[in-house]
């Protein structure tokens, strides 16, 4: 019987079991994100407070994901993984102990959330590395697929379901002690990994571990400046994310409460609308070629995607920010799955590792700063005119960006829907014929370039 093209990259015993280590750990992060909610509502915080919170995690993010891009270009990836999902663990832990015995304040839970902020810098830089070791090309964007499903369905349907049941029947503490023992679970599945070698070059020299970290990053930054289809989105990816991440992670569970007159479970229906779009549309992208237009449309699924968010601010009836958040994860997630696949077919299997890092880095930057106004620019303004700005803006600079960076002509010029597709197990993973060196793996010269 011939394998639906989503389920191909199950074959692969490693892959599953990649695959389970990440479901306990998005499901983790999922109830982390309603729990520290509605902690700091516990403890009387205001937007604020949540600003502080939530400004911890993107600037442990924005600090580490650099050298997380290296680290998975140097050590093998497995480990860096291990690493991140034990440091995660203690972390829910002490959550636990602290909410527990009653003695967690709001500056508790914002270092905490600077944690894990560090641990996701270097999670996923190391992921993406990971999985065209483990996958041939024509794999990869089924998989992007399973991951767009997991990612929403565990992180912001069934983590933060769980989450505000155990806030019903126990207090976030609880939320915190059963997170903390999921975490137990992915470092467990990990364990029984193998170890894959290094894809692409290796260093031999005499330089400084200090100084080949920062050369590594030098090179990593060179690549992202004269490839122009990555420079471009990422460009497109800082503005988008200063306009709409602090509203949705700062105001979003106010909006909520005082407009709907919701609480942590009304919060977690509003996540879990988001998460089940961006699991119909991840399944739905994961199940296709790749697109021959993919740069135009995964631009304009995330510009767009983010146009629902406007009614936020608008309405009090709960159903239609349901729909809204429905929607937005439908086009959002849809276009990741087209973004995940397509660094990890045009960027050399050496370099990815610091692209990935890159990707999250650049497009993150301006994080923090959303992050920190939010709260009193939703203050300041009121929460109508702040969501009306977050989903306007993004459509507008996203089709500015498809015209002015030609991306139309870049997509024509370096197709990838015409992979080949594997149909058993295999030995040796190329992660594609760019990967693999039998084609040009940047969408222009450079001047670096030693083959004539």
């Amino acid at each position: 019987m011939r394998v639906p093209r989503a389920l191909r990259p199950f074959a692969l015993g490693q892959y599953r079991l990649l695959t389970v280590a990440l479901a306990f750990s998005l499901f983790s992060a999922g109830c982390w994100i309603v729990a520290s909610v509605w902690q700091v509502v516990e403890l009387g915080g205001t937007p604020v407070d949540l600003s502080i919170v939530a400004t911890g995690a993107a600037v442990g993010l924005v600090l580490a994901v650099l050298f997380g891009g290296v680290a998975a270009d140097r050590v093998p990836q497995r480990r860096i993984l291990l690493g991140v999902e034990a440091v995660r663990g203690v972390a829910f832990g002490t959550a636990a102990l602290l909410a527990l015995g009653g003695t967690i304040e709001v500056w508790h839970l914002a270092v905490l959330a600077f944690v894990l902020g560090v641990a996701d810098g270097f999670f996923y830089p190391a992921y993406s590395a990971w999985l065209p070791a483990i996958l041939p090309a024509d794999q990869l964007q089924a998989a992007n697929g399973v991951e767009g499903v997991l990612r929403p369905t565990l992180m912001n349907a069934a983590g933060p379901a769980a989450a505000s049941l155990l806030i019903a029947i126990g207090s976030p503490g609880l939320a915190f002690a059963v997170i903390a023992v999921a975490q137990v679970g992915a470092v467990l599945v990990l364990l029984a990994m193998r170890t894959t070698p290094l894809r692409g070059e290796r260093v031999d020299d005499d330089v400084h571990p200090l100084k080949r970290t920062f050369l590594d990053l030098r090179d990593g930054f060179g690549f992202l400046m004269r490839t122009t289809w990555l420079l471009a989105s990422l460009l497109f990816a800082v503005f988008m994310v200063l306009v709409i991440m602090g509203p949705i992670e700062v105001l979003l569970p106010f909006a909520v409460r005082d407009q709907t007159g919701g609480g942590a479970g009304q919060f977690a229906l509003v996540l879990a609308a988001f998460g089940i779009g961006g699991a119909i549309g991840s399944l739905w992208v994961g199940s296709l070629r790749m697109p021959r237009r993919y740069l135009t449309l995964l631009m304009l699924g995330f510009g767009f995607g983010c146009l629902p968010l406007a009614i936020i601010g608008f309405t009090d009836a709960l159903w239609v920010m349901v729909v809204a958040l429905f929607v937005c994860g439908l086009l959002f997630q849809g276009a990741q799955v087209l973004w995940g696949t397509l660094l990890q077919r045009r960027v050399p299997p050496h370099m990815l590792g610091r692209v990935s890092s890159l990707d999250f880095f650049v497009s993150l930057a301006l994080m923090p700063v959303s992050m920190a106004i939010a709260g009193p620019v939703g203050e300041a303004i009121g929460l109508a005119p702040t969501f009306l700005v977050a989903g306007l803006v993004p459509p507008v600079i996203a089709v500015l960006t498809i015209w002015i960076a030609r991306l139309g002509r870049d997509e024509l010029a370096h197709p990838l829907e015409d992979a080949p597709l594997s149909t058993g197990p295999i030995d040796t993973v190329t992660g594609g014929s760019a990967a693999a060196g039998f084609d040009r793996p940047v969408d222009e010269p450079h001047p670096d370039d030693r083959d004539g």
